[in-house]
């Protein structure tokens, strides 16, 4: 296999430097755990919610980071209890208000994302809050490597288990609340998923970042397939083929990691809006065809 890489000049950086492998490593972690969450916030129609619970995280992570610095149990502890907090705050207002669940995540985006620049603000550089805000995927070491993979177990044995229950709470919640005792369950265990899957993000790709591999290939893959296995496949088969074209775009270049990663998905996405058989064009195409002899 590394053989057979060697000889692929274009891959050579992953033969050659052990930054790039543990880059990819990463990426592949986030890819199988984060993307599949991505697939159901779309199904749920709350991509934007997805960015707001991303910025949850940071005034925990702050908290770790004023307290230990660049620790990485500690901004990972603090990301997870203030997300946590703000995912269990918000489904409450929502559940027993009447202020919509994505109004209730916004209110708490903003006042988490300021929160969290003051406190980095008041002891680290504007280096540091870069770092935190936009992440650095090539320099991944063994324990942030061996916490992406952690994460990932989790989540894809859990949605393996509960599939059906996360499928029927996003398209139907109501029913699901019907026919079941377990709807509040799988609400929150998914916002839980999510909390999970955007501190993994964090440490790679940054607040700013984590939500694109999460909501970029999902989209994409949606312009393809209807039905949710191959829907999930192809998603995390798009975030891999981004995430490996973007480190390349970022070596190759010299250009940021995270945001080339982001962008070359983007890029697959805008293709699929163009190609994709359920895209606009193609519809109309196929709506066409339809009544041709």
């Amino acid at each position: 296999m590394i053989e057979a890489l060697s000889e692929m000049p274009l891959l050579s950086p992953f033969i050659e430097f052990g930054f790039m492998r543990r880059a990819l490593a990463g990426c592949l972690a986030l890819s199988l755990g984060a993307t599949p969450i991505g697939v159901f916030l779309m199904l749920r129609r709350m991509s934007l919610a997805g960015d707001a619970m991303s910025h949850a995280i940071l005034p925990g992570a702050a908290v770790g980071y004023l307290l230990a610095g660049l620790s990485l149990p500690a901004m990972t502890i603090g990301g997870l209890v203030a997300g946590l907090a703000v995912a269990v705050m918000a489904g409450g207002v929502a559940r027993n208000t009447v202020i919509r669940e994505d109004t209730s995540l916004a209110t708490f985006y903003l006042l988490s994302l300021s929160a969290g620049v003051l406190i980095i603000s008041l002891r680290g550089s504007s280096v540091d809050l870069l770092h935190v805000l936009f992440g650095s995927v090539l320099a991944l070491d063994d324990a942030t490597l061996l916490l992406l993979a952690g994460f990932t177990s989790l989540s894809v044995v859990a949605l393996a288990i509960g599939l059906r229950l996360f499928v029927l709470e996003s398209c139907d919640p109501a029913f699901l609340a019907r026919i079941s005792r377990l709807a509040p369950l799988a609400h929150y265990g998914f916002l839980t998923l999510l909390v999970i899957n955007l501190v993994a993000g964090f440490h790679a790709l940054g607040t700013l970042m984590a939500v694109g591999i999460m909501i970029l290939p999902a989209a994409a893959a949606r312009l393809w397939v209807c039905s949710i296995g191959p829907l999930l496949l192809l998603a995390v088969f798009t975030a891999l083929l981004g995430s490996t074209s973007g480190l390349l775009l970022s070596y190759y270049i010299n250009v940021p990691a995270g945001p080339a990663i982001v962008l070359t998905l983007g890029a697959l996405y805008l293709l699929s809006l163009a190609i994709g058989p359920l895209a606009p064009l193609a519809s109309r195409w196929r709506t066409s065809w339809h009544f041709e002899r």
